[in-house]
């Protein structure tokens, strides 16, 4: 390399050292002068001399490198366990940091200085995050670690194993597909629910009911009708939180549908998102101008990640998927009626079923005409629900016309922006 290109590099060097160092020289802001045995100076000299010595690399031989690696980790392992013993803590983050930045140092010079500069950036944001991060641990139970190892196990050990192919004689049933789909409803109610969890419902309730929308907005508008039928003077407020929890479930059949088939969810766009924005406009005129001074109740959900749920939904999903590709051939009439009575329990199993037969086995108008009903018969259920659980209040009025102008508003979509989706372009 030239001499600017190393100017450039070693600058890159001394930019990480610098860069942890003021992250932990902020947290030891207070610490008297030499009480501590690292700051911003000593970590941008670390950066500087992980460079120097990727530089001299190439004509001390890899040998030398090593062993200043060695010899430096050593003296300052040595005076921080001379600090840990004076402070009583043992902890080896900063141990770990420093030599992290002599290395993104020497590989600032001798590899990539944006991979470099990058890792520095991310080591800078976690050492930062340290308090957050402990939070986010005290929070989370046995349970919700378990869930999320149980679905790592999924993804990475048990998906690669399944075969990438049909299994049954109509090619409805891909075990890796069904499974996939499977994981990832689960990995987004899990989302949520860890979103309750860490941010908590003191949050108020529209936090809750816009993390229940990722988790499950069925299961959220039961949950708040019991609520309302303990506490009728915070039905509004209620009802606001579940509305929203509809909405986004709108979103998350965008999304999915997006994921699968990006036609279909533009067809699904023309009714969707005026639906959409309906309940938004709902839940903002709602929380400005029907404020009543009540106080909800505590929100407590259950982990959705349980495992009999997941394969519960698997199952179902798997039945919708065969079925539908079955009744394919004998017209849209039987698919619609099987989108309708999937849409009494679950709108994303008939969502990613159809949409992965959207443009190919079924036309597009077929596919978002089948979803469209799962979705208003899913939102109707949900009304019956809440009345069932609050009886005819606060909560239930507003959540039933909420759901009919959303209907209403998407059924305008339907039949005034749906003609302008253009068709897709022949594979």
């Amino acid at each position: 390399m030239d001499t600017v290109e190393a100017f450039q590099r070693l600058g890159v060097a001394l930019a990480i050292g610098l860069l942890v160092g003021i992250e932990r020289g902020w947290k030891e802001r207070s610490v008297r002068a030499g009480g501590r045995t690292a700051g911003i100076r000593t970590f941008a000299l670390v950066g500087l001399l992980g460079g120097l010595t990727g530089y001299l690399q190439p004509y001390l031989g890899t040998a030398f490198a090593i062993a200043l690696l060695l010899l430096f980790g050593a003296i300052f392992t040595l005076f921080k366990r001379r600090e840990a013993e004076e402070e009583e803590d043992y902890s080896v983050t900063g141990v770990i940091a420093a030599i992290l930045v002599f290395v993104l140092g020497a590989a600032a010079v001798v590899a990539d200085p944006r991979v470099a500069a990058a890792a520095g950036v991310v080591t800078a944001g976690f050492l930062a995050a340290r308090d957050r991060l402990h939070g986010f641990l005290r929070r989370l139970t046995w349970l919700e670690l378990r869930s999320a190892l149980v679905l790592l196990a999924m993804t990475v050990v048990a998906l690669p194993l399944l075969p990438d192919r049909p299994i049954d004689a109509w090619g409805g049933l891909n075990p890796r597909t069904l499974w996939l789909m499977t994981v990832m409803i689960a990995a987004i109610s899990y989302a949520g629910y860890i979103a309750v969890r860490v941010a908590g419902s003191e949050r108020g309730v529209l936090f809750a009911g816009a993390a229940g929308g990722l988790a499950s907005s069925t299961a959220l508008t039961v949950a708040f009708a019991n609520f309302a039928r303990k506490a009728p003077e915070s039905g509004r407020q209620l009802a606001a939180g579940a509305i929203l929890s509809g909405a986004l479930s709108l979103a998350r059949v965008l999304v999915l549908s997006f994921i699968l088939a990006p036609a279909l969810a533009l067809a699904l766009a023309a009714s969707l998102v005026p639906g959409f924005l309906a309940m938004l406009a709902v839940v903002f005129w709602t929380t400005r101008h029907g404020a009543e001074g009540g106080k909800a109740p505590e929100l407590t959900m259950t982990n959705p990640f349980d495992l009999r749920v997941v394969l519960q939904f698997g199952l179902l999903l798997g039945a919708i998927t065969w079925v539908s590709k079955v009744l394919v051939d004998t017209g849209p009439t039987m698919l619609y009626a099987v989108a309708a009575i999937s849409g009494t329990m679950d709108i994303d199993a008939i969502t990613l079923s159809t949409a992965r037969l959207a443009g190919g086995s079924i036309s597009l108008d077929t596919a978002a005409t089948a979803i469209l009903i799962a979705v208003v018969v899913n939102l109707l259920t949900k009304v019956g629900l809440a009345a069932s659980g609050a009886g005819a209040g606060a909560f239930t009025a507003r959540l039933g016309g909420a759901t009919l102008f959303c209907i209403g508003c998407g059924l305008a979509g339907y039949l005034l922006l749906m003609p302008l989706v253009p068709a897709p372009a022949p594979a």
